[in-house]
């Protein structure tokens, strides 16, 4: 390997571990909650908001993440950029989970209030 590759190699290990930490303490509702629901919610909003469904979303979201970079660092070890195409399913898999949860917890929210 050359050096540039054990550069990418480390920066992408690096991400990768934190896209997991992210990950795991978001599957336990702990820590700064990356989800623009409750980045945009007031004070007052966020004390009142449940939680638990956004932590769910980002931990998901970000394991997802974990992968894509593992995926780039397995692809620049082996040197085999058709592992890349691995990227794919995993990119859209994120997209696609984010764009359905968030709706399912729009939806069940609505559901909330009108009880």
């Amino acid at each position: 390997m050359t050096t540039l590759d054990w550069i990418v190699a480390s920066i992408t290990s690096i991400c990768a571990i934190g896209m997991a930490i992210i990950s795991f303490r978001s599957f336990n509702n702990k820590g700064f909650l990356f989800n623009n629901e409750y980045i945009y919610a007031t004070k007052q909003e966020r004390e009142t908001m449940d939680k638990r469904p956004f932590y769910r979303q980002t931990a998901i979201v970000f394991f997802l993440l974990c992968l894509i970079f593992i995926v780039i660092k397995i692809s620049v070890i082996l040197k085999n950029s058709r592992i890349n195409l691995l990227q794919i399913p995993l990119t859209l898999g994120a997209i696609i989970y984010a764009v359905i949860s968030s709706e399912r917890i729009r939806k069940s929210k609505e559901a909330n209030q009108h009880k």
